[in-house]
């Protein structure tokens, strides 16, 4: 979804931000992510940023964090989205859609009074990220193309190849990144990828391995 605002270098995004943590999320730059927002920190946290620049940060919380721990600890990096959609639903629920802005390392958490977590970003080693269609060139998308057949067919899926095929590089990588079913440890593996064909390659490697391993469950349920 297109933002009103343009970015064009890290010193245009606001620090300090709010975060949010949440397991297995993976937002990218100029990528979409719905969210059905209910828990009352995080109502006040989108009233908040509406009310201000509109900007959340996603970010997961450590790996094997117990999903009840009350203030887990948070990976090192995450990625800043600005709120591009915004519905009440009558019942006490928002939906949002944020659209990624720039990938961050936590350079601190702040001692706030917020009921929701704010973090000081740093964002200078990813200012790329601003950069929309950085590295498309050195995509291997004929290698992503069949990794995602193959997957498709797999697990018997269908797709819009029409939409696929017009898309841009950058648009295919992100948006399959985003969409894939992995675990919280490959999607933060995605976000850190230092670049569009890192993020593609470590994508269809990913997709390889689960290809593999459901073709050996299979073999062996049939012998």
């Amino acid at each position: 979804m297109p933002s009103n605002r343009a970015y064009l270098a890290s010193a245009d995004l606001p620090i300090p931000i709010p975060v949010f943590p949440l397991p297995g999320v993976l937002l990218l730059p100029r990528g979409e992510m719905p969210l059905n927002i209910f828990e009352p920190r995080y109502l006040q946290m989108i009233d908040d940023a509406l009310a201000g620049n509109r900007l959340i940060g996603m970010i997961q919380p450590e790996f094997d964090t117990p999903e009840d721990a009350p203030h887990p600890p948070l990976v090192d990096i995450g990625c800043v989205g600005r709120i591009t959609s915004f519905q009440e639903t009558g019942d006490g629920r928002y939906l949002v859609s944020l659209t990624g802005v720039c990938r961050f390392r936590v350079g601190e958490e702040l001692a706030v009074t917020t009921p929701y977590r704010q973090c000081r970003p740093v964002y200078e080693e990813f200012s790329d990220d601003l950069m929309p269609g950085a590295g498309e060139d050195t995509v291997d998308r004929d290698a992503l193309l069949r990794t995602l057949k193959s997957y498709l067919e797999a697990n018997q899926l269908e797709a819009d190849w029409s939409g696929i095929r017009g898309a841009s590089n950058e648009a295919l990588v992100n948006a399959l990144s985003m969409m894939s079913p992995y675990g919280a440890r490959e999607k933060q593996a995605l976000l850190e990828a230092p670049d569009l064909r890192s993020r593609a390659e470590i994508l269809v490697a990913v997709t390889e391995m689960d290809l593999a391993r459901t073709r050996g469950e299979t073999d062996t349920s049939l012998q």
